[in-house]
């Protein structure tokens, strides 16, 4: 028996050394990662969630950077409250990019970063769009409030070899960013295939991968706020309050035991466990079934089709078999008696997510509902939502900020001051004048005749594009 005590702590030294070691093992390592802190010099700094951001001043950082005409900002008194990466900023005068080599093709999650920076003493408006390799992720964009933040979330996919992030300023304009992160996407983040849901029913929509998203809201039903810290992608989950159609009659629901991550099913990257293991349930407690639904309502802008991802895990049920319920998108029916038992292969606490297209349209709002079915059980769960996941996906245009193109963007780009432009004629007229006047008053001093200037054509000097070559690292345009 003595001999038992003894070992028995051991025994269990092993297992939690074995479960800690497993979970940095099956951990995601993405395979390309870049943080950025943009107008810093440090080589390394943290943010408040403990990442590593390069600066793009640093010897490291600088070369992912071609910049027309940018300069550096520091805050000389800056809100400690904020993430240190919220403390220095790039404005940008003219167009410029930063440039990632990656290893694989693929979605690539862009998180852009901007600090509240007051620009008043800067000449200019605020005001730029940024591109991603052929896509429109802002325009028109003048940042967010003096002294706040905004995190832009996004996943696009990416053909190329590079990931190519371009700030152009708009006319008159200067723009800024604070941070940037580019990391390769695993595999499962976004699926090619989801439900197309409207007034004439469901059907099969194929293609969803190749495309650009943009993360609009992003909730932990029935839970706390997960921060970047607490998600193995970096992503904020918030609560589910403002969202959250009053006296539906659902209870919040926590499970302490741990989510069953499985082969087929939602991975730890697709849904942390903060969002797992806490819901909204619908409980029958008497012989007649429960008939409120858990309904959610969300603010859209129309004109782009959303994709919709729905989290589910079935932490409330007392037994397999028990739980069916009905899923409605914008009061449309989407999945009837849904049963968690057999997508999950008769496991509880197994999570699954369903994903749907829906277009947005003038009212302005997407309604998610979940509620009993015809086949709810009296004395059982009868509907549960762990999580709620709303994504613009791109027009048309490859845009995700109106009805404009990457392409239309880089044709009308302001490439040099007009100012400048105006010394640049005038430099050109002189060269072409002063040999003239150099011979005339040669010819005058020999021969004492009296001349008059000959008529000079018209020179047709038409504004253009700065070429890409001069953006590159290297070949940077310093325009005085």
């Amino acid at each position: 028996m003595a001999t038992q005590i003894t070992q028995t702590p051991r025994f269990f030294i092993i297992c939690i050394y074995i479960l800690y070691v497993s979970h940095f093992i099956t951990s995601f390592s993405p395979t390309d990662h870049y943080l950025i802190n943009c107008g810093s010099a440090s080589p390394e700094i943290q943010d408040s969630d403990h990442r590593t951001f390069t600066g793009d001043s640093s010897e490291i950082g600088s070369r992912f950077l071609s910049s027309g005409d940018s300069i550096l900002v520091s805050e000389t008194t800056p809100d400690h409250n904020l993430s240190p990466i919220y403390h220095t900023f790039r404005v940008f005068k003219r167009h410029s990019r930063y440039v990632f080599d990656v290893k694989k093709k693929g979605a690539f999650l862009i998180r852009l970063h901007f600090g509240g920076l007051n620009l008043n003493k800067f000449e200019g408006a605020v005001k730029f769009h940024v591109l991603v390799n052929g896509y429109v992720l802002l325009y028109d964009f003048s940042g967010g409030d003096v002294g706040n933040f905004v995190v832009k979330d996004y996943v696009v996919w990416v053909e190329d070899d590079k990931v190519v992030v371009s700030f152009v300023p708009a006319t008159k304009s200067v723009g800024f960013v604070s941070g940037i992160e580019v990391i390769s996407a695993p595999e499962d983040l976004i699926g090619d295939v989801g439900r197309f849901v409207s007034s004439e029913g469901v059907e099969v929509l194929n293609g969803l991968m190749k495309n650009g998203y943009e993360n609009v809201y992003r909730v932990n039903v029935g839970g706390y706020k997960v921060t970047p810290f607490n998600d193995s992608l970096w992503r904020t989950w918030v609560t589910d309050d403002e969202f959250l159609k009053v006296n539906d009659g659902s209870n919040k629901f926590h499970f302490g035991g741990r989510i069953k991550y499985r082969m087929g099913g939602a991975s730890r990257e697709v849904g942390p466990d903060n969002v797992y293991n806490t819901a909204r349930v619908i409980v029958s407690e008497s012989d007649s079934i429960a008939r409120s639904n858990i309904t959610m309502v969300f603010s859209v802008f129309g004109g782009y089709k959303y994709l919709i991802r729905m989290h589910f895990c079935d932490i409330a049920s007392i037994s397999i078999g028990m739980l069916y319920f009905n899923v409605y998108v914008n009061g449309n029916l989407a999945y009837e008696n849904l049963d968690l038992s057999l997508i999950s292969n008769n496991m509880l606490a197994s999570p699954f997510y369903a994903d749907f297209v829906v277009d947005g349209d003038s009212s302005g709002v997407i309604t998610l509902s979940v509620g009993p079915s015809n086949m709810s059980m009296p004395h059982a769960l009868n509907a549960i939502l762990n999580g709620v996941e709303i994504m613009k996906i791109n027009n048309s245009f490859g845009s995700l900020d109106g009805p404009v193109s990457a392409k239309s963007i880089m044709e009308c780009r302001p490439s040099i001051d007009i100012s400048v432009w105006a010394s640049v004629v005038a430099a050109m007229i002189l060269f072409l004048v002063a040999p003239v006047f150099v011979k005339r008053r040669s010819n005058a001093v020999k021969e004492s005749v009296a001349w008059s200037p000959l008529p000079v054509d018209d020179v047709n000097l038409k504004q253009g594009p700065v070429d890409d070559v001069n953006l590159k690292q290297g070949h940077q345009i310093n325009v005085t």
